[in-house]
């Protein structure tokens, strides 16, 4: 099998779970100037996990704490107010196309001191079965790709308004079962998991404001997601990036009365990715984290107006009545040449007591998207001795 073509096409499998080809791209994208995305390994960790956020265009990083805040925001943490929490989210993932392929995630906290907080998370990715066949279409096996993500958080409060946090993550990414890949001198290498370990950094400042005899909350957000080390797929092939991310944001809460709120949440998403790394594989392998970090901000061939059109922005709204329950909607934009994924959400959520259910739907600017119809549930569990709010 011709070991440039079996990583391509696994390469190609993962990313198409995050993004669709638009219409200017059904050329190769080598050879297309409308179409330049940025690609990385390991695409599952972009993928919002859990419905709350999901129902809002998935913005996240500046809402209010809860057990999801492992993937949005560590220092959130910091502000939990439950002493002890589990949230269980499940995706099923591209569902128009396939029927064995999901996203899951299990997470965990536990308050240690009254300004502090610990988090255990588990994220993972089930691709389904794939049939591998050589070059000529031989079968070689079948197998069922997997990969997931184990994360531990900590935040911590340091002062009534402003929290850090950090997280550390051991990713394992298993796509092809070892098959043995080779090129046209003969074998090259044997397919292999890729393993990595990553860092993630945050930051999270909350106000509450009275205006006019009328409660407010201003909060801001940022993170820095998947710091780490590079993936290699074979034994003798080359070294992907994760998909280190900046994401930066904004959630504004107006207390309408003592039973309405809402919540106008905004983020800002830049993965600090080369963008050369896509299309020259030399310049990925000798490229480092710190250097690809630094590189991402001026690398782009259209110059910085297309640095800007790497940003996507997540907005969203959420209302609740009586603290009970929630109605959610929001947008997801992309530009077309970084991916083209826009589409709307929406999603409900209810809490009663100790338990909490949030649903979320998926709606694409256009017909006949492979992310269509994508639905997500989460379950909500305070397992603490005190009662809900």
């Amino acid at each position: 099998m011709n070991c440039n073509l079996f990583r391509t096409s696994l390469f190609v499998f993962a990313v198409a779970s995050l993004s669709y080809f638009s219409a200017q791209a059904q050329n190769t994208i080598g050879q297309s100037e409308e179409y330049r995305p940025i690609t990385t390994a390991v695409p599952f960790l972009s993928v919002t996990p859990d419905a709350r956020s999901a129902g809002m265009g998935d913005a996240g990083v500046a809402i209010s704490p809860d057990a999801n805040a492992t993937y949005w925001n560590p220092a959130k943490l910091g502000f939990l107010e439950t002493d002890l929490g589990v949230s269980l989210s499940y995706t099923p993932w591209l569902s128009k196309i396939v029927n064995d392929m999901s996203l899951s995630q299990l997470s965990a906290h536990k308050k240690l001191t009254a300004n502090s907080s610990l988090a255990l998370s588990l994220l993972y990715f089930d691709l389904g079965e794939l049939n591998f066949t050589d070059g000529v279409g031989n079968p070689i096996q079948n197998f069922n790709p997997k990969e997931y993500a184990v994360s531990l958080a900590y935040g911590q409060k340091l002062s009534e308004n402003l929290s850090l946090g950090v997280g550390a993550r051991f990713i394992h990414s298993n796509l092809s079962g070892n098959v043995n890949v080779g090129g046209s001198g003969g074998v090259v290498g044997e397919s292999q998991p890729g393993n990595s370990v990553a860092v993630d950094l945050g930051i999270y400042y909350t106000k509450d404001l009275a205006i006019g005899g009328k409660n407010y909350n201003l909060a801001l957000g940022g993170n820095v997601s998947n710091i780490g080390a590079k993936i290699s797929y074979t034994t003798a092939g080359r070294k992907d990036f994760l998909p280190t991310n900046l994401r930066l944001g904004t959630a504004f809460t107006m207390e309408l009365d003592p039973y309405n709120k809402i919540t106008l949440a905004i983020d800002g998403n830049k993965l600090l990715v080369p963008y050369t790394q896509s299309d020259d594989p030399a310049a990925n392998d000798d490229t480092n984290v710190f250097s690809g970090i630094v590189k991402s901000f001026s690398d782009a061939p259209g110059g910085g107006s297309e640095e800007l059109k790497e940003i996507t922005v997540s907005s969203g709204l959420e209302y609740w009545y009586d603290n009970m329950f929630a109605a959610r909607a929001g947008y997801f934009y992309e530009n077309e040449l970084k991916g083209g994924r826009q589409y709307f959400t929406m999603g409900l959520g209810v809490r009663y007591q100790k338990f909490g259910v949030d649903a979320a739907y998926l709606i694409p600017n256009e017909q006949n998207n492979p992310l269509a119809q994508t639905l997500r549930f989460s379950l909500h569990f305070r397992l603490d001795g005190a009662e809900a709010e």
